[in-house]
């Protein structure tokens, strides 16, 4: 039978223990290599490094859909996405552009919605979870169409399809208000209705949307 470990043994599996629990919270990049101010924060925030992991898992199960060239193109995205990330160290008492009206000034929040951001963007454009489709009518004209891909993510996320353009959205401003922004696109929800502002940067003209469902 096994001998209970006593005195420093037992002190030295503790804490072999408690550093193991201390490693499992940290981010899946090695902080002992971190380097510039952002991969700092996340490695010293618990919040931050949970964030990480997040988003460690959402992009594992992205790349197990992506195929081929799509997963090229997912790997050359993400390394441009940490190299956007880390630039959050300019963030300080700054002004920093999430979307259109969303800013931050702080290092932390930079990183924070970044993660967000990225997270929910690869939720939705590589559907790891399930939307509400929604068809809507503009113009009061039925062959005028926008589709509305509704996902649950943090933020509310919206994948918008017109034609052969497709944009991500997310959620700005107070929960709940319903009203979305992304690249050179904004939509306001309201009930079965959506407003929609849509630069198309081919013709330099703006297409402002009102829209029917179905």
């Amino acid at each position: 039978m096994a001998k209970k470990p006593t005195g420093n043994i037992a002190l030295l599996a503790c804490a072999m223990g408690f550093a193991g629990v201390v490693l499992a919270q940290g981010p899946t990049f090695d902080c002992a290599k971190a380097r510039g101010e952002v991969e700092q924060s996340i490695c010293g925030d618990a919040s931050l490094a949970a964030l990480d992991r997040k988003l460690d898992e959402v992009y594992k199960a992205a790349s197990a859909k992506a195929k081929g060239k799509l997963l090229a193109q997912l790997r050359s995205e993400q390394r441009g996405w940490v190299k956007g990330r880390n630039d959050c160290w300019k963030a300080h008492g700054q002004p920093t552009w999430i979307t259109a009206t969303w800013t931050v000034d702080t290092v932390k929040g930079c990183v924070e919605a970044q993660y967000r951001l990225r997270t929910s963007e690869l939720q939705s454009v590589w559907r790891l979870v399930p939307p509400k489709t929604v068809f809507y009518a503009c113009q009061n004209n039925p062959a005028n169409e926008v589709v509305v891909n509704f996902f649950a993510t943090d933020p509310a996320t919206i994948r918008l399809e017109r034609g052969d353009r497709t944009a991500t959205l997310w959620e700005v401003g107070a929960p709940g208000a319903r009203n979305f922004e992304g690249q050179n696109v904004s939509l306001v929800h309201k009930g079965n209705e959506v407003n929609v502002s849509w630069l198309n940067t081919d013709t330099g003209q703006t297409d402002d949307l009102r829209c029917k469902a179905k």
